[in-house]
């Protein structure tokens, strides 16, 4: 059985972080990459609200029993398979993964652009994904 409790914890912490990432993004990105404090925020709290995503999967995983998933993208691919998720959800979160990654490992230098993209276009991904784990979750006994 799923825990309510702690999966609407992690969907609080998560409405927080993108709250962040929208007070903190500017306008275009020419104007995120010449402030690099608001940079730092924005690509520090994208990354954290998508292993938060991440991890509220994994729980969901673990707690159903379902059968594991060896990579975040795998992660949102079973929540779809189990009607959690959407296809256009699951797979704009599992692009997501590969951002998180980038600026978790330091993969490379964090493009601006990519991530002002995540910020203003790519955040609603983050919302839907909220709004359907809670759905999700408000039909389970």
């Amino acid at each position: 059985m799923v825990n309510r409790n702690v999966i609407a914890a992690k969907l609080g912490d998560l409405a927080l972080r993108v709250g962040r990432v929208r007070k903190h993004c500017k306008a275009s990105s020419a104007d995120l990459g010449a402030d690099v404090d608001a940079l730092d925020l924005v690509a520090f709290n994208l990354m954290l609200a998508v292993q938060i995503c991440a991890d509220i999967a994994s729980h969901i995983i673990a707690d159903a029993g379902w059968p594991g998933a060896r990579t975040l993208g795998e992660a949102f691919g079973r929540l779809q398979e189990h009607h959690v998720l959407s296809p256009t959800t699951s797979a704009a979160l599992a692009r997501a993964a590969g951002l998180r990654n980038v600026v978790a490992h330091g993969y490379a230098a964090v493009d601006v652009g990519l991530v002002h993209a995540a910020a203003t276009r790519g955040i609603t991904d983050l919302d839907s994904f909220a709004r359907e784990v809670a759905a999700w979750l408000s039909q389970q006994k």
